[in-house]
Order: structure tokens, then sequence, then C-alpha cells
């Protein structure tokens, strides 16, 4: 019964935040990656509420914490530490070097950490976490603030390297 709820609270969550955001009107629709049975992991719905909640958070170089401010490794670190007790390496070169499991692009789940490659040399410059319904949660430059984008839009499609999962089903995958 709470599984229920915490999955319809999450679908409505996510549903007015999609509806708040500003995506291109000529971009299609994408269909949810994973049934909410095989993607329900109550750590990474945390993940995924406490990103969403700091959206509007300033962009700062440097920054990791919502008093601060974010850049886009600050805000994966500081999200992870604060909801699942687990500290990331700080930059998203060594965030892509850190062990967890690769993941399809097709196979996305919440909490997962997507990797961009922004500048256009195939190296990894930009990340964020996936919050379901092909969009994620980043900060994204300068003079901006924390926001959800579309991993399917033309500019971030054109960018994506890989995606990782920190959390799994069964146990949380630590650093070493």
């Amino acid at each position: 019964m709470q599984m229920g709820i915490r999955l319809v609270g999450l679908a409505s969550f996510i549903f007015l935040a999609a509806c708040a955001s500003n995506a291109p009107v000529n971009e299609p629709m994408t269909a949810p990656r994973a049934t909410a049975s095989a993607a329900f992991n109550p750590v990474a719905d945390d993940v995924l509420f406490r990103a969403i909640g700091l959206v509007g958070t300033p962009y700062v170089w440097g920054g990791n914490t919502p008093s601060s401010g974010f850049d886009c490794s600050g805000l994966i670190n500081f999200v992870y530490n604060d909801v699942a007790g687990i500290r990331l390496p700080r930059t998203t070169q060594q965030m892509l070097q850190m062990q967890g499991q690769r993941v399809a692009r097709n196979s996305l789940r919440s909490g997962d950490i997507l990797f961009f490659s922004t500048a256009g040399h195939g190296r990894v410059s930009h990340a964020g976490i996936y919050v379901g319904d092909g969009r994620f949660v980043h900060a994204p430059s300068s003079g901006g603030t924390v926001r959800l984008d579309s991993v399917d839009s033309k500019y971030w499609n054109k960018a994506y390297l890989q995606a990782k999962r920190v959390l799994n089903s069964e146990t949380l995958v630590v650093n070493p």
C-alpha cells in the first residue's frame, strides 16, 4: 500500500514538474523508459525529489550547497550525500571514472547520473541527475539556475555520452 501511494505521488510530482518547465513546443513527448515496478527504489525516489526541490537554485562555479549555489557536479554530490549519505567524486571526470553500473540510454531510471560532452570534444564536461520521463535536473551555466531539461532535446541529445547508476535495487554502490 505504501509503495502504491509513493508511486502515485511520484507520478503526480513528475507530471506537475513537467507542466511547470519551458520545454520546446515542437519537441516530441517521450514515453517513460521503465515500468514503475521495475524502477521503484525508495532511495532513488528520494534523490529525485531532492534534486527537483533544488530547481531554481543559482548556478555558481564550484558551488556545492543550496546557500552557495551549485555547479553541475556540486549539485549531484550534494543530493547524493544529503539523501543517501554517498560521497561522490567532485568533478564530472572523476564521477565518470567511479564504480557503478553503466546504463543503456533506453534503461535509464530515476537517480541515474547522466554525462554530457558540451564542448564537442567527446570528453565529459557536464552531468545531471535523471528524474524520469526523459528529463533530468542539472546546473547548466553561469548566470542560470538549476533546472529540468529533456535529455532528448536536440542540444542534450547531441551532447549525451553515457549514464551511470550509483544506486541499484539491492544495495548502494559505494565509491572506494
